[in-house]
């Protein structure tokens, strides 16, 4: 389907995809504070640029536009996808954390 290799364009694409999908999940849920803010965008950066080729041909292959597709579009996807999903899963630990974490004391 994809050659995803070491291609500056797509490192570029990865970090785009990552910095979208963060920003636009601070749309949804916004942060208490800006370390709080900075920590979650960080890591969706992160999680975007690691695992955004295997999450875009994942999604690709899921919803069957391995076809339809280019490398940009699924890699664009991916990354987005898995920072938008990092972002909420470690917002989320936050406010659990943060609601009973100092409760037995």
């Amino acid at each position: 389907m994809a050659d995803f290799s070491n291609d500056t364009s797509l490192w570029a694409t990865r970090a785009l995809g990552a910095s979208a999908g963060a920003a636009v999940s601070l749309v949804y849920l916004l942060p208490k504070n800006r370390r709080e803010a900075a920590s979650r965008f960080f890591t969706g950066l992160a999680c975007g640029v690691i695992f955004g080729g295997p999450s875009g041909i994942w999604i690709a292959e899921r919803l069957d536009l391995v076809d339809q597709l280019s490398v940009t579009e699924v890699m664009l996807s991916g990354s987005a996808a898995s920072s938008l999903c990092a972002w909420w899963g470690l917002g989320i630990l936050s406010r659990i954390a943060g609601r009973y974490g100092g409760r037995g004391r």
